[in-house]
């Protein structure tokens, strides 16, 4: 992040934790784009409190992704745009398929319609690993608003020069939808904490390490481009044990999964390992640049059409009960809460 930016627009999902990455550099304005009033208000006056004398580059933004014209307005000579606004309860979305399609399909197009029309330089696009093999509705829309993102990529570099690239990633500890938040509530309501399924394993990444995929992405993509973070796993049950031994709980209860549910998460599949380059930390997936041409398109030899493995929260680093503990209190959310200190907002 050099002295050439100028000005961020920043979809909402986890603008507190770009924030803090991006308030006391040298960006002149970020703009938070979101339609919840009342969470930018409280986001403001955080700002204040905690940056007086950088908040005031910060401007927010009311509008939805799914009106064109508000995000055209946000667009207005931004240079770099963080998109992340989604629909992504998993239960939500089963039971509400087309609001998830409003806002992951078609406001994935209309963030990409406006950034092409402001010749915005770069758009970063936040995915999930549920969008890998998907078997619901929230990884079935966020896996086409990855594809309407590979779709257009090369069309909007060669009209305005706007690189478009996703990052796709696994559960982010505390944010909206995870169930760290969920367990430390039921422990302070005296309550057992409920688990869908012990042997159910996901991915787990802290903000900080979301929003370094971010910037490696906004750093080094090309048109289309997919990256992926290497990270760690636990079971759903040494999750569960992990945040008991933080905060002093021993009960726990079981409810069964639901609906939707995997009982482990892919960041890549088999076919995509084909096209990916290891760039140690990160995985970068080139898109596959052919046309509806195929007739032009020939090989010869053995034609392989998927990798040796998918990567999957079974077969990554695989994190114990004490290396859950570990792994949440790098998470602001979990030491505010042992502190008793009230949390930033998200808007």
């Amino acid at each position: 992040m050099t002295g050439h930016l100028r000005r961020a627009a920043i979809n909402q999902y986890f603008p507190n934790s770009v924030l803090k990455h991006f308030i006391t550099s040298d960006l002149s304005e970020i703009r938070i784009f979101s339609r919840d009033e009342k969470k930018q208000d409280t986001m403001r006056h955080i700002l204040q409190a905690r940056y007086p004398e950088h908040c005031g580059k910060v401007k927010f933004f009311i509008g939805d992704v799914r009106n064109l014209e508000s995000v055209r307005d946000v667009m207005h000579k931004a240079d770099f745009v963080f998109h992340s606004a989604a629909l992504k309860e998993v239960p939500s979305c089963e039971f509400f398929p087309i609001e998830a399609v409003k806002t992951n399909i078609l406001g994935t197009d209309n963030v990409i319609t406006a950034a092409v029309e402001n010749e915005v330089t770069k758009v970063v696009f936040l995915s999930t690993d549920k969008a890998a093999y998907p078997i619901n509705t929230m990884g079935a829309t966020k896996m086409l608003g990855e594809k309407v993102v590979g779709a257009r990529a090369q069309a909007a570099f060669d009209r305005s020069g706007t690189v478009l690239c996703c990052t796709r990633y696994g559960n982010v500890m505390c944010s909206r939808g995870s169930v760290i938040p969920l367990f430390i509530d039921q422990i302070k309501r005296k309550a057992p904490i409920t688990i869908t399924d012990p042997n159910m394993t996901r991915f787990l990444m802290n903000l900080d390490e979301a929003v370094d995929l971010v910037a490696f992405a906004f750093m080094h993509a090309e048109p289309g481009d997919l990256f992926i973070q290497k990270a760690d796993a636990s079971t759903i049950g040494d999750l569960a044990d992990g945040v008991m031994k933080v905060f002093g709980q021993t009960e726990k209860k079981i409810i069964g999964s639901r609906h939707g549910e995997k009982l482990y998460e892919t960041l890549m599949t088999r076919e995509e390992r084909l096209r990916s380059t290891d760039m140690g930390d990160y995985f970068r997936i080139s898109p596959d640049a052919r046309g509806l041409n195929y007739d032009k398109f020939y090989v010869q030899g053995d034609v392989l059409t998927e990798g040796d493995e998918a990567y999957t929260s079974h077969n990554t680093r695989r994190l114990d009960v004490d290396g859950v503990v570990e792994k949440i209190m790098t998470t602001d959310y979990v030491k505010e809460e042992l502190e008793g200190r009230p949390h930033a907002v998200e808007a």
